[in-house]
């Protein structure tokens, strides 16, 4: 239904008779085919049919068809009002699709459409060709004559208007066609605010949806510019864009670079640039506020990304990427489309500015999990120090004593000790490369095959020389928190006895899960005095108490030679699964 072209043709010379009185009918227009119970009756269900609907599009469509139905009317429309006084949207019912299409653009809110936005109130007229601001039809165009119009109000808002033609039967709309009419609107209005809120929230909740994949990509630890894509990619399906771009601040400092973009003609915008200082992103990234355009063609502020953006309508918003630099969210949609309304900005600008977090949270992951890799290389340095190059040392040290010696059994001896102690190196250094494979334990905290060392190292201050250290079987696997702490104090304390009873010149320190799964053991052997020197130690007593809280034993064996030596074994079992 259009009727804003100029056809002067079928106007009168007498303006008295071409303008009839607002709201009312010409004299001797017939009554309504319609009886009054029934007219209530379908205006009641009419209203409850608008009631039960959520989807927006089809509450619309739902309206202009009561409406049609409810006047007799055999042409309706509702024009949907923009910005600027216009019709943002246009709604027809009573022609063909193939008859829609023959027309052309759908109007805008010229002729007698606009008189209803200038002016909203009902309007009713007889012949509408005689109105000063009809403009007549389009070729193609069915003839209209009478005429209904009332605004459509959601709360204060002029949401549209309510079209509606050529009263079947030749008649007239007549104050009880309004007076349905204006029922019916009001109806819509609330019908509408209900479909927008359920419409706004469903937005949300996709919007929501979006942001929580690109979250838990970035946790994932996805590549940064897969985000960046991912991001572009979620915004193009949830806002209905048909171009999406994330720029960057490039090099120069004096231009946004496109990263990534998906959508039409993405290929072609990936990599370009666009001036910091004049460009709808620009302004967005250097103001931090979203900033939307009708047309970014006639737009002194904007920069088109190419001859096809020209003619979109387009909304730019911040992204910050850190304190110092601000990057630009930028959709666009096809020439003609319906612009980012107000609403659609917000939740945008929620999502680019979560987004931002999200990016902005995965950057310092990123970082924390570098310096606890600086970090683990730094005791991965000191344990290779401590507990392998120091026993390599003292081998080397001792097999270069034998240079002196005749004695092929002293010599012997000596070397047979040198090869059980490179045995033991060769156990530590693969127990410290298989903790390389474990990344922590299961509550988050450092492992134990990265405890142990750490309590071994500080035990060697007061020893004077380094322990050997062995860990055996899948430990961080079977061994919980609590079982930890105590397999550390029990290392400790047996270390401790060693410094203070024994005077010990070596130790060895064993940490095992045997293959069954059903017992964890610890052995700590020296070459020391034995447990006499240890007395009544309530080290000893310590370590008895902690193996009978889980269950386990403790036993001393002393003396392991005829030279002395003691070695304490700490045996408890481990949990099911």
């Amino acid at each position: 239904m259009s009727l804003e072209h100029e056809d002067r043709s079928a106007q009168s010379d007498d303006p008295a008779e071409a303008v009839p009185r607002r709201g009312w009918p010409a004299e001797g227009a017939p009554a309504t085919g319609l009886a009054v119970p029934e007219r209530v009756r379908r205006l009641l269900d009419a209203v409850m049919n608008l009631g039960s609907g959520l989807e927006l599009p089809r509450v619309l469509r739902e309206i202009v068809e009561a409406a049609a139905g409810l006047t007799e009317a055999e042409y309706g429309a509702l024009g949907i009002v923009g910005d600027g006084r216009r019709l943002a949207e246009f709604l027809p019912v009573g022609m063909s699709d193939e008859l829609i299409a023959q027309l052309g653009p759908p109007p805008c809110g010229h002729g007698i459409l606009g008189e209803l936005i200038r002016r909203p109130e009902p309007l009713r007229l007889a012949d509408l060709t005689r109105h000063p601001s009809s403009h007549g039809f389009p070729e193609n165009h069915p003839m209209m004559r009478t005429f209904l119009g009332v605004p459509v109000r959601v709360q204060d808002e002029v949401f549209g208007n309510l079209y509606l033609t050529q009263k079947r039967g030749g008649r007239e709309f007549d104050e009880e066609d309004e007076a349905v009419l204006a029922t019916l609107a009001t109806a819509a209005g609330i019908a509408i605010e209900h479909a927008r809120m359920y419409h706004e929230s469903r937005r949300r909740e996709r919007w929501l949806e979006a942001l929580n994949e690109i979250t838990r990509s970035i946790l994932a630890g996805s590549d940064p510019r897969d985000v960046l894509r991912l991001i572009a990619r979620r915004a193009h399906e949830v806002a209905d864009a048909d171009l999406v771009s994330v720029l960057l601040p490039a090099d120069d400092g004096r231009h946004l670079r496109v990263e990534v973009a998906d959508g039409d003609d993405a290929a072609l915008v990936e990599g370009s640039v666009v001036p910091a200082g004049r460009s709808l992103a620009g302004l967005a990234a250097r103001t931090g506020a979203p900033v939307v355009s009708r047309d970014v063609a006639a737009d002194p502020r904007a920069h088109p990304l190419g001859a096809a953006d020209r003619g979109r309508p387009v909304v730019a918003v911040p992204l910050p990427i850190d304190a110092d630099a601000c990057g630009a969210l930028r959709l666009s949609r096809s020439a003609g489309g319906p612009r980012f309304d107000e609403t659609e900005t917000r939740l945008i600008s929620g999502f680019a500015g979560q987004a931002a977090l999200a990016l902005e949270l995965g950057k310092r992951r990123a970082e924390s999990e570098e310096l606890a890799l600086l970090h683990d290389r730094d005791r991965i340095a000191r344990d290779m120090h401590d507990l392998v190059v120091q026993r390599l040392f003292a081998t080397v040290m001792a097999l270069q004593g034998t240079a002196g010696m005749t004695d092929p059994a002293k010599i012997g001896a000596r070397v047979s000790r040198a090869v059980d102690d490179l045995d033991t190196t060769i156990e530590v250094i693969r127990s410290t490369i298989f903790a390389l494979r474990i990344d922590g334990s299961f509550d988050g905290g450092a492992s134990l095959r990265r405890r142990m060392p750490e309590t071994v190292r500080m035990a060697a201050q007061s020893l004077g020389f380094s322990p050997a250290l062995r860990i055996e079987g899948p430990v961080d696997f079977s061994v919980d928190a609590e079982l930890a702490e105590h397999i550390l104090a029990v290392t400790a304390e047996a270390l401790s006895n060693v410094a203070r009873h024994a005077c010990a010149s070596r130790a060895d320190i064993v940490l095992s899960a045997p293959a069954d799964g059903n017992a964890l053991i610890l052995v700590v052997t020296d070459d020391g005095k034995g447990t006499a020197a240890a007395g009544g130690s309530g080290g000893l007593a310590n370590m008895r108490s902690r193996a009978g809280l889980c269950g386990g034993t403790l036993s001393v064996e002393s003396p392991l030679s005829s030279a002395g030596g003691t070695r304490i074994v700490w045996q408890v079992p481990l949990p099911d699964d």
